[in-house]
């Protein structure tokens, strides 16, 4: 790790620990929250999925229910009954071949690869891109992109290739019953198989050594693959199912993490139940850890607020008592000078006599010997050990 990766890191773990980690406390607790939100839907989706029939096609009709005896003639084209979510076992044909045998069945609408000549009914092709990147002379320009903003360039395309297919049953041929498989709207994986995948090195050139000069990236090499769902392929399609022109089609559902997978259902609720329990114990940690950073950091910054109101008191009453002195040492600054013996205060036997005290009466005090005799814990006069309650101020005329 660089010296500039080192105060990166630096950097982000101050940030994370700053109010004594109530920053990292927040951060934790959101993790939290968003952990228990995946765990409700892993959740869920395990008790559908533990909840949905596992058949074959050609006992998908059994397990639907058509709504009505039969459709009106305005309505034969639209979708009849109501959607069932199931697990239909099955393997892929292009849908043209089992549309019935017309002249478009003489030439099948199916994908071939490019590369292994093999059949399918998806074809995806990816192509990426492979950077290389050295610092150069002029380093500081690639920790400073790093910092501030990503590469531009794209690194990775992609194409996609389809044609409608659907499930058919190994068992009979030609296809008695089938299911469409309806790909519109689905954002789940696809259980596609890789039948090329080869990197190709990319020649430098002069523009190449400028780039490598200057601390920039360059292109050393690309990466083409290609997957592909072949014709023939054992696959379960996990989603809702329904009837449309009386032939069955099944859509995924946007709340299982499942639409078209090689595993069989067993397979899917083992998966499914351990990702729920990880999901389980990982809400729970980090909610723990959440709780104890966050009552630590409230604990910690309470006491210190406590001291700032303390200490903000204490200086209050600093300023309380400064404030009364200020006058009295003005006042017994006006006191010297030359005085009487008769009229010194028996106290400091420096100021005047100024102050009598209630309920006594007697004048032998300057005004801030009186303050500091009336300050003690039980005042009494200096002369009678009477004990007093106030001073008063006396002045000529």
């Amino acid at each position: 790790m660089s010296s500039h990766e080192q105060a990166i890191v630096s950097l982000l773990s101050n940030f994370a620990l700053s109010f004594d980690g109530a920053v990292l406390g927040l951060t934790l607790a959101y993790a939290a929250v968003r952990t228990i939100v995946k765990f409700t839907s892993s959740s869920s989706a395990l008790s559908k999925l533990q909840d949905a029939p596992s058949v074959r096609v050609s006992d998908l009709r059994s397990v639907l229910s058509v709504e009505g005896g039969s459709d009106s003639e305005s309505d034969s084209s639209n979708r009849s009954g109501r959607e069932e979510l199931v697990i239909v076992r099955g393997l892929v044909e292009a849908k043209s071949a089992v549309e019935g045998v017309t002249w478009k069945s003489l030439r099948q609408n199916v994908l071939v690869s490019q590369d292994s000549g093999d059949r399918a009914v998806i074809v995806q092709r990816t192509q990426t891109c492979i950077y290389n990147e050295w610092k150069g002379f002029f380093g500081w320009t690639s920790d400073l992109r790093a910092i501030l903003s990503r590469s531009l360039r794209e690194r990775k395309s992609s194409s996609l290739r389809t044609v409608p297919f659907v499930l058919i049953d190994g068992s009979q041929w030609p296809a008695a019953d089938y299911v469409v498989v309806n790909m519109d709207g689905s954002k789940h994986h696809l259980p596609l198989t890789t039948v090329y995948h080869q990197l190709q090195p990319i020649n430098a050139s002069p523009y190449t050594f400028l780039q490598a000069l200057f601390g920039h990236e360059y292109p050393v090499g690309l990466l083409d693959e290609e997957k592909i769902l072949p014709i023939g392929k054992d696959v379960s399609a996990v989603g809702l199912c329904f009837l449309k022109n009386g032939i069955p089609e099944i859509k995924s559902c946007s709340d299982l993490p499942y639409f078209l997978t090689e595993m069989t259902k067993d397979q899917m609720v083992i998966d499914l139940a351990f990702r729920t329990k990880i999901l389980f114990w990982s809400s729970i940690l980090l909610g723990s850890a959440s709780i104890g950073i966050l009552g630590f950091a409230f604990v910690r910054n309470w006491n210190r607020w406590k001291e700032w109101r303390q200490r903000r008191r204490e200086e209050q009453q600093q300023q309380s008592r400064a404030a009364v002195d200020e006058p009295n040492t003005q006042i017994a600054e006006d006191e010297l000078g030359d005085v009487p013996d008769g009229q010194l205060c028996v106290i400091c036997l420096v100021r005047r006599r100024r102050s009598a005290f209630v309920p006594c009466g007697h004048l032998v005090c300057c005004q801030r010997c009186a303050l500091s005799v009336e300050r003690e814990v039980s005042p009494k006069c200096p002369v009678c050990r009477q004990p007093i309650s106030n001073s008063v101020r006396i002045y000529d005329s």
